[in-house]
C-alpha cells in the first residue's frame, strides 16, 4: 500500500475509535480499528513509530474533540489559536501509542507481537496516566463496558481490560494474516465467555439501602463566578432541594455554592439546620480560602444529619470535608503561570490557581453513609479512586461541572469513565453535575437513572452500598504487571532462541 494511503488508513482507523465510546458504545469498533493499525504496522516501513502516531492523532483528534468546544468558548483565543492548541495536545497524546509500535516491532518479529505488544502498551497507557499531571482519557478498556468483556473489569480493571483487548487484536492482526483463523476464533471465545461468566459473579456483598437525591441546577458557566449570581444560584440550589429533604442523602454538583465557604456560613449553618431538622444530610461542592496563605481549595462538605463526630453538625473548618487533590490543568492550575497567564483569558480562567488535597482522604460520612469522593477529572484516575475505597466504603460520590463541553461527546464520556470505576470497585457510583449527565451508576457500572441534559431539576433513587472488595480493589494492577511481565520474558526468550537458530 502506498505511504499516503496508508497514512490515511491510520487516520481514519484511529479516528472510528470515537464510536466505539460513549455516547455511540459501539464496542466492536475497537478490534476493526485496532486489528488495521497493527496490519499497518506489520506491512509499513521499518520504524513502527510513525504508524502508532498517525493512528493516535485520528484517535485523539476525534475522540477528544470536545476540549476544543471550551478552548473555542470559554478560552478568548482566535480560532487558528485554539485549533492549533488541539494539533499540539494531540500530536503529544499521540506519542504514546506510537511509543508502544515502535518498541514492539523494533524488538521483536511479528509472532511475537501477541506477546510484546500489550505489555509495551500497558506500560505507555501507564505513562500517559501520570506524566505532565496525567491524562487517561479514552483508554481503550472502557469502550469494553457493555462487551462480554465487562466481567473483567472488577478483577484486572479498565488497564487490564486494554492489555487484553490489545492481545486479542494483535492475534488477530497477525494470525489472520497468515490464515490461522481458529487461533484467533478459539482465544477470543475464551476471552469473551470467560468475560461472562465473571460478569454474572459478585464480588461485594450489598450492605444498607438508601434513599438518595440529587440537584442539577444547569447554572451557565459564563455567570456561575459573578459576585451577584452568587445569592440566585444559592437559592436555586435551596429552591430544589426543599422536596427532597425525606431522602437519606442530597448532593449537589461542584461548586454548586458559589460563594467561598468562610463568606457563606450564615448560608451554610441555615442549611445545616434545616437538614439535620429533616433528617437528611446534603453534600456540595464549594471552594474555601485561608485568607491568610491564600491557598484555595476545591472541596466538598457535608451539612445536616450525623456529619462530625461530636455533635453531628456542619462547621467551619471541620474535618468532614474532602479536598480535590488531581488539578485540571489550565482548569484549576497553571504551569509555568509567570508566563501563561498574560498571553490569553484561556491561562487567567477564574478560580484556576488551585491547592491540591491528599492524595488519600477519610470517606465523607453523611447521615451514617460513608462515601469515597472524586470531584470532576479525578473519576478518570483508577488509582486515586482506589486508594479511598475502604471495606466499609459504602459508594462512591463524584461531582463534575461539564458545561465547558457544551453539547460536544466529553460528558458522555465522562459518565462512561465512571462506570467503570463502579464496576472495578464493585460499589454503587452517584453522579451530580450542574448540567449533566447527573446519573446513578449501580455497583456492575450499569447506569440505572439518569437526568437529561441541560435541563434544571432532580432526581432520587434507591441505592444499596456495598462492602467487600472486588480483586482489582485488592491487589490494583499487580497481577497484570505480573503476567505481563512474564509475556514480555516469554517474548524475549524466544526472539534469542530464534535468532540463535539462525545463527547456527
Amino acid at each position: 500500500m502506498k505511504p499516503f494511503f496508508s497514512a490515511v488508513l491510520l487516520l481514519l482507523s484511529g479516528a472510528s475509535l470515537t464510536f466505539a465510546f460513549a455516547p455511540f458504545a459501539i464496542w466492536p469498533v475497537t478490534f476493526f480499528a485496532l486489528t488495521i493499525a497493527i496490519r499497518q504496522l506489520h506491512v509499513r516501513p521499518p520504524s513502527g513509530f510513525m504508524t502508532g502516531w498517525l493512528f493516535g492523532l485520528g484517535w485523539f483528534g476525534a475522540g477528544i474533540s470536545w476540549v476544543h468546544v471550551s478552548i473555542a468558548d470559554f478560552g478568548g483565543l482566535p480560532i487558528v489559536a485554539s485549533v492549533g492548541l488541539m494539533v499540539l495536545l494531540c500530536s503529544y497524546l499521540a506519542l504514546y501509542p506510537a511509543l508502544a509500535f515502535y518498541l514492539t516491532k523494533r524488538l521483536f518479529t511479528p509472532a511475537l507481537w501477541p506477546l510484546a505488544l500489550p505489555a509495551f502498551w500497558f506500560t505507555s497507557e501507564w505513562l500517559r496516566s501520570w506524566m505532565l499531571s496525567g491524562f487517561p482519557w479514552l483508554s481503550v478498556g472502557y469502550s469494553q463496558l457493555d462487551s462480554p468483556m465487562a466481567g473483567w473489569f472488577p478483577v484486572i480493571g479498565e488497564t487490564g481490560v486494554s492489555a487484553l483487548v490489545i492481545m486479542l487484536c494483535t492475534c488477530a492482526a497477525i494470525w489472520t494474516m497468515r490464515r490461522r483463523y481458529l487461533p484467533v476464533l478459539l482465544v477470543m471465545a475464551i476471552t469473551f465467555a470467560s468475560g461472562w461468566v465473571l460478569h454474572n459473579y459478585r464480588w461485594t456483598t450489598a450492605h444498607k439501602t438508601y434513599q438518595v437525591a440529587m440537584v442539577q441546577g444547569n447554572i451557565e458557566q459564563s455567570i456561575r463566578w459573578e459576585p451577584e449570581q452568587d445569592l440566585p444560584i444559592m437559592n436555586t440550589y435551596r429552591r430544589l432541594s426543599a422536596p427532597l429533604m425525606s431522602n437519606d442523602l442530597i448532593i449537589w454538583p461542584e461548586a454548586a455554592i458559589p460563594k467561598l465557604e468562610y463568606l457563606a456560613r450564615d448560608y451554610l449553618y441555615q442549611l445545616d439546620a434545616d437538614a439535620a431538622e429533616q433528617g437528611t444530610a446534603i453534600v456540595s461542592g464549594i471552594v474555601n480560602m485561608n485568607f491568610e496563605s491564600q491557598d484555595i481549595w476545591n472541596n466538598l462538605i457535608v451539612v445536616g444529619q450525623k456529619v462530625d463526630g461530636d455533635d453531628g453538625h456542619y462547621r467551619y473548618g471541620g474535618t468532614n470535608r474532602y479536598a480535590k487533590h488531581h488539578l485540571l490543568p489550565v482548569g484549576e492550575f497553571v504551569p509555568f503561570e509567570d508566563i501563561l497567564r498574560p498571553l490569553a483569558p484561556l491561562f487567567d480562567l477564574p478560580m484556576s490557581s488551585f491547592n491540591r488535597g491528599e492524595f488519600m482522604q477519610p470517606n465523607l460520612v453523611a447521615n451514617g453513609i460513608r462515601l469515597a469522593p472524586a470531584i470532576c477529572f479525578e473519576i478518570a484516575f483508577a488509582r486515586q479512586v482506589a486508594a479511598n475505597v475502604h471495606r466499609n466504603t459504602d459508594m462512591i460520590l463524584t461531582v463534575s461541572n461539564d458545561a465547558w463541553f457544551g453539547h460536544s461527546h466529553g460528558p458522555a464520556q465522562h459518565l462512561e469513565i465512571a462506570r467503570a470505576r463502579a464496576a472495578e470497585m464493585g460499589r454503587p457510583v452517584i453522579r451530580a453535575t450542574n448540567n449533566g449527565i447527573t446519573a446513578f451508576i449501580d455497583a456492575r457500572g450499569e447506569v440505572t437513572a439518569r437526568l437529561l441534559q441541560f435541563e434544571q431539576g432532580s432526581i432520587s433513587a434507591s441505592v444499596t452500598g456495598t462492602r467487600g472488595l472486588t480483586p482489582y480493589r485488592y491487589a490494583a494492577d499487580w497481577p497484570m504487571i505480573g503476567l505481563l511481565l512474564i509475556s514480555i520474558s516469554l517474548a524475549a526468550w524466544l526472539q534469542r532462541q530464534a535468532r540463535g537458530t539462525r545463527a547456527a
